[in-house]
């Protein structure tokens, strides 16, 4: 693998709380001179970034990063992305329900989402960190019962991000339309290789640029 094909599956993420216009604007520049797959930056941005760089991929994050928002607020949150230059949303599920194995309500809240992001695509984060291997298993049921595009692994503010072990379960247990996206804690050269080899369509990490093409 080459690293344009590495980048390629890249979501060039900027999504610390005081990322500024500058930070945004770096991030953007990067992602056009290096042809990412995106650029993953906070909903707030989303319609300048859009009216300064409109052949950019854009992608931003809902309910982010903790999850419990209600559904309506997050679906409100999606359609505003939608109509101001978003072309993908990084969703992330209710942990509540999840740990209060309320499957059906985590189902319904994804296809809400989907519905909401129509032909867009809509990632689903999990945040495997604080979940049980049954709790991923019956999330990828949820996430293809729901007709998501991609199941995510992780917020990268949780207490872990991917591993490669969440990423095989993921593959044994998703249907043959969700595709997965790594996230959290990739910062090296080997662990964007790695993933790429694992087969992630998707690789959403703010290092990549620079350690892929700093040398």
């Amino acid at each position: 693998m080459s690293n344009t094909d590495i980048l390629s599956r890249v979501d060039h993420t900027a999504l610390k709380a005081t990322a500024t216009w500058e930070d945004i604007y770096t991030l953007c520049e990067e992602a056009l001179k290096y042809h990412t797959a995106s650029v993953c930056i906070p909903p707030s941005y989303i319609a300048r970034a859009h009216k300064t760089f409109p052949q950019l991929n854009l992608c931003t994050v809902i309910g982010f990063p903790l999850g419990y928002n209600t559904t309506a607020c997050k679906v409100f949150e999606a359609q505003q992305a939608i109509q101001e230059g978003a072309s993908e949303v990084d969703m992330v599920v209710n942990l509540g329900d999840v740990k209060n194995r309320d499957f059906e309500a985590v189902e319904s809240e994804i296809a809400a989402l989907k519905n909401a992001v129509g032909n867009n695509i809509l990632k689903v984060i999990v945040e495997t960190c604080y979940l049980t291997e049954n709790e991923k298993i019956r999330l990828c049921q949820c996430v293809t019962n729901a007709k998501a595009d991609y199941i995510k692994t992780s917020t990268g503010f949780g207490t872990a991000g991917a591993t490669l072990a969440d990423i095989q379960l993921f593959q044994e247990h998703i249907g043959p339309d969700v595709k997965v996206k790594a996230a959290g804690g990739i910062r090296t050269q080997e662990d964007l290789e790695a993933f790429y080899a694992a087969g992630c369509d998707r690789l959403g990490c703010s290092a990549a640029v620079k350690v892929l093409c700093s040398k």
